[in-house]
């Protein structure tokens, strides 16, 4: 049933600018003109304005901002990204889902998204502010077939794969903070959370939780996030509609995946240096070890930030980054 909600969402969009008949849709959605007449019904009640006439058929007049695999598919553009979707108006957590998808089999690519999370969770347990319909909160299955050693590669990858969504299908100026917070502003508009399974050398699975503000409202955030935090649209002035923004962010993590697969760590490093906002800048590293202050520089070939201080080059693999 949901496969035929799906065709029927598609050749609505597709056909956006003229009536489809219901012997029309029936037809290429494979279903009763009873089934199409049900699903249209349901579309309306969660808020798709289509319009009928007798003897013409329907036409889809408004969508509402919603990231259903219906919404999303019909701009995907990749091979395996997110063309598997498991979608949730409210969960606690898409990584949750994700990692029990995962140890079931899921196969790489699958996607778990929701329009809320309400126990989201960021880098070194912080709680991730999720507010309904306003952001993209998802989490992407991987079966990289790399040494165990080499999983802080995907991190970086994936940062770069965001950001490089992010600024073509907005055209917004985002950089990347070490290891992969995106800003705007040197605000924060994106968190990625890394986690994976994997025993011995080889690595099992790997879910990328990837957390973005698109179209919350200053008044959203927080008081403790308000310095701190930003939208997409709080910086562009505007909302932006988030399946075409969802299907292009996975275009690009897909390239940027399988250039790493193809071609190894150093074009991903290149890019992370290119898209970086803080490289040639003083920063301070809060590390296990102690604090560690100096200019970053740049990568090395494990992904580790090389901060050049007064006694030398040191290279950082887990750290809090401040940059004033």
């Amino acid at each position: 049933m949901q496969s035929i909600r799906h065709d029927i969402v598609r050749l609505l969009i597709e056909h956006k600018d003229r009536f489809l008949s219901g012997e029309e849709l029936s037809r290429l959605a494979g279903c009763s003109r009873a089934a199409v007449w049900k699903h249209v019904e349901d579309l309306r009640r969660e808020g798709y304005e289509i319009e009928a006439r007798p003897r013409s058929g329907y036409r889809l007049v408004h969508r509402p901002d919603r990231i259903a695999p219906e919404e999303i598919l019909p701009h995907l553009t990749t091979r395996s990204f997110g063309r598997e979707i498991r979608y949730e108006p409210t969960t606690p957590s898409t990584q949750i889902l994700a990692r029990k998808w995962a140890r079931e089999g899921a196969a790489e690519g699958s996607l778990v998204i929701a329009e809320e999370q309400v126990q989201g969770r960021g880098r070194m347990g912080r709680s991730w502010h999720s507010p309904p319909r306003a952001g993209i909160w998802m989490s992407l299955i991987l079966r990289p077939p790399i040494p165990l050693a080499q999983a802080p590669h995907l991190t970086l990858l994936a940062s770069v794969g965001v950001c490089l969504g992010i600024r073509e299908f907005t055209g917004l100026p985002v950089t990347i903070k070490w290891p992969n917070d995106l800003l705007i502003h040197g605000k924060k508009v994106c968190g990625i959370l890394t986690e994976l399974r994997g025993e011995q050398d080889r690595i099992d699975h790997v879910v990328l939780g990837i957390g973005i503000n698109v179209n919350a409202r200053e008044e959203h955030f927080p008081p403790e996030l308000k310095p701190i935090a930003t939208s997409l649209a709080v910086e562009a002035g505007g909302e932006f509609h988030r399946a075409p923004l969802l299907a292009a962010i996975l275009k690009q993590l897909e390239d940027v995946y399988h250039l790493y697969l193809r071609e190894g760590f150093s074009p991903v490093r290149e890019a992370w240096e290119r898209a970086a906002g803080m490289l040639g800048q003083e920063v301070t590293a809060k590390t296990p070890q102690g604090t560690v202050i100096g200019v970053a520089e740049r990568l090395n070939d494990q992904g580790a930030l090389l901060i050049r201080t007064q006694g030398g080059e040191v290279a950082v693999y887990s750290a809090e980054i401040e940059v004033p």
